[in-house]
């Protein structure tokens, strides 16, 4: 059975509350799914799961929120190889901040790619100027990107 993390940077539980909602989909196509609250870079490179998907918000002016930078730190100051790595991504954000709409989520893109990692189809970011529910937004894209992921391996 094929294994996903879910790594989740969440400041008012945003995040967590998008992964709690796609994990039965991916559950249901036949992944263990555990979601991953407070991750560190051994949750990447262990080598434990097949697909890794982050669920991101923003905070403040494009920050990561208090619980994910550890994470982002560990990743900087270790700079591991991720060539391995195959990951999706959902960024929440606010574009009312302008410029700063879903940077935690930009920037995490960028600093994965950074280190080789491949993200797997587009990122979806979540407005909350426009979707009340991110779910809403994120159970469609989940499913496209589940069933992108089975026609690859297919």
């Amino acid at each position: 059975m094929p294994k996903l993390n879910i790594l989740v940077g969440t400041m008012y539980g945003g995040a967590l509350d998008v992964a709690e909602q796609v994990k039965p989909l991916f559950e249901q196509a036949g992944y263990a799914v555990e979601i991953i609250e407070q991750p560190s870079v051994d949750d990447i490179v262990s080598g434990d799961a097949d697909l890794a998907l982050f669920c991101v918000s923003t905070t403040g002016s494009g920050d990561f929120p208090g619980s994910f930078v550890p994470f982002v730190r560990q990743l900087r100051d270790q700079s591991p190889a991720l060539t391995t790595l195959r990951y999706g991504l959902i960024a929440l954000g606010d574009s009312s901040y302008g410029d700063t709409f879903c940077g935690a989520g930009r920037a995490l893109d960028e600093l994965l790619a950074d280190h080789g990692a491949t993200r797997l189809g587009e990122c979806l970011e979540i407005d909350a100027m426009e979707t009340f529910m991110a779910d809403d937004a994120a159970v469609p894209w989940v499913e496209e990107w589940i069933v992108a992921q089975q026609l690859e391996v297919a």
